[in-house]
């Protein structure tokens, strides 16, 4: 019986982690967070966009390794604030940022702006290196929302207990992880992200270590 694959996802986010985890599993993929090598160097998340620091977070640890990663983008990008918190959205309220503290500040930039007008949405890309470094795989999704004044819900991490999803008139705070592996930006990427990984499983796992 050949052994499951085996990838790393070049996040040291545990919850992101679990997350990528629980989508990847059912189709015999498993996922290990970069955090158990020590050895690996953090990435400079420097990109213009959700791509370039996916492709990093992928193309870096694959090199210093020697092994398949998964690098993964995502943040929230408001539209009346100019697109921000952006590919800043992780460190938005500037050093030891914190879920919290960008919480606040994200409700401070928005102070006055009438609830219609607080849409959102998160995006997220995936990137897939070989242990060339090479990006063998990308793909995008998006799901959109609205910014709510008032935490709802304890689920996910982020700004997910203030991102509405319409259509379920819930937070993705509020949503169950079965239903957000469904329609978050996350699960959207990696639906289309998974039928690519699924045709390179073979030479994934010849190489997994």
């Amino acid at each position: 019986m050949s052994p499951t694959p085996q990838i790393v996802l070049g996040s040291r986010n545990r919850k992101k982690s679990q997350e990528v985890a629980e989508i990847l599993a059912p189709h015999g993929v498993q996922v290990v967070s970069i955090s158990t090598f020590p050895q690996a160097r953090e990435v400079d998340e420097d990109g213009a966009t959700f791509a370039e620091n996916a492709a990093k977070k992928a193309s870096q640890p694959a090199l210093e390794l020697g092994c398949w990663v998964i690098g993964e983008d995502s943040g929230l990008i408001v539209d009346a604030l100019g697109g921000r918190p952006g590919v800043f959205s992780a460190r938005y309220s500037g050093p030891g940022a914190t879920d919290e503290s960008n919480n606040q500040k994200l409700q401070q930039e928005l102070t006055g702006v009438e609830p219609t007008r607080r849409t959102a949405a998160y995006v997220c890309t995936v990137a897939l290196a070989d242990p060339t470094g090479t990006i063998r795989l990308t793909a995008e999704g998006r799901c959109s929302g609205l910014i709510i004044s008032e935490s709802r819900g304890t689920n996910g991490f982020g700004y997910d207990p203030y991102f509405l999803v319409r259509e379920h008139h819930r937070t993705f705070g509020e949503l169950s992880s079965r239903v957000k592996h469904q329609i978050s930006h996350r699960a959207r990427a990696f639906a289309q992200f998974i039928p690519g990984l699924l045709k390179l499983l073979p030479e994934i796992g010849s190489t997994s270590r």
